[in-house]
């Protein structure tokens, strides 16, 4: 019983965390195109990759912490939590890179 229990629960974090990337991707994609005025794949990789994610905690964990603000107060909590916890680093990183 405790194992089927677990079992849920780590399919119910991938399922969020499958909702969560995709809300993180469309506000990377919308920041890099408000913020540069133009494409830039690589951006969009940094912002998005686990490697990334993994400096804030568990990557699936993150996504899929995003994916419950979305499902429960929508894509501008979603957005907000984002620009909040995420975008303070990204830009940081970037910085960094430069």
């Amino acid at each position: 019983m405790k194992k089927d229990r677990k079992g849920d629960e780590k399919r119910r974090e991938q399922e969020l965390a499958w909702i969560g990337d995709t809300v993180l991707d469309l506000y990377a994609r919308s920041w890099i195109l408000e913020t540069y005025g133009t494409l830039c794949g690589e951006k969009l990789r940094n912002m998005t990759s686990n490697q990334f994610l993994s400096a804030i905690g568990n990557p699936t964990s993150v996504e899929a912490r995003i994916g419950k603000i979305y499902q429960e107060n929508g894509l501008e909590a979603a957005f907000d939590w984002i620009r909040e916890n995420l975008l303070p680093l990204f830009q940081k990183q970037e910085k960094n890179r430069r």
